[in-house]
């Protein structure tokens, strides 16, 4: 049985972008834009309208640039999976965005079929980071000893370490649902408490975090 594609909503300022991303998607039976915007405030009106799979997010905006339109979609509870994609490799960048809730951070500078398979690996619910930008995350996630780390995974149920195991595989909650015969419900609850004990502020913080220091 054929899949629908997952719907994607475009916001970059840069209509030549818009244009060139939207040609490359066309190609793809998996991926399907829905609607573009310029600026961060039709992109919020857009996302609460439409409820798109993916967003894909430039950084750098006129008005409201892509981490306060990031911040106001989470705020908003839009749930739609949201990649950042932007010429910036700045650290803090990189770490606010997934700090405020960002599903994935790509360069611009990427090979387009590159950001195609990066961007059907996140309409499938994994985690997307640019290869040259992961050993940031690690960087800002690593600190502490061992001893620090087998402390704070000693504070998760068993359940809750589980589900962290999957999270580092780039599951969405959904699939770990699946996995573990358990409610979306319940996973929330175990991403929040998890979130909560090792002191992170998203499910790709988590990830990073579990890669970095499984035994």
């Amino acid at each position: 049985m054929l899949q629908a594609p997952a719907s994607i909503l475009l916001v970059d300022d840069h209509p030549l972008l818009r244009k060139g991303l939207k040609q490359l998607i066309e190609f793809e039976d998996e991926l399907e834009v829905i609607g573009e915007a310029s600026n961060g405030k039709t992109a919020l009106e857009m996302a609460k309208e439409n409820e798109p799979d993916l967003i894909v997010l430039d950084l750098n905006m006129e008005g409201m640039d892509g981490l306060e339109t990031l911040r106001a979609m989470r705020s908003a509870d839009i749930t739609s999976r949201i990649i950042m994609l932007t010429v910036s490799d700045n650290d803090e960048d990189v770490i606010c965005a997934i700090t405020y809730g960002a599903d994935g951070y790509l360069l611009k500078d990427m090979d387009p079929e590159q950001i195609l398979e990066k961007l059907k690996e996140a309409a499938v619910g994994r985690m997307v980071i640019s290869e040259k930008l992961t050993h940031v995350l690690a960087g800002a996630i690593r600190g502490g000893e061992t001893s620090t780390k087998t402390n704070l995974l000693a504070k998760l149920t068993s359940r809750e370490h589980e589900t962290l195991k999957l999270i580092a595989k780039g599951m969405s909650n959904k699939l770990i649902a699946r996995e573990l015969d358990i409610s979306d419900g319940t996973v929330k609850v175990h991403v929040k408490h998890i979130l909560k004990k090792l002191s992170l502020n998203s499910r790709v913080e988590a990830a990073v975090w579990m890669v970095n220091n499984a035994a």
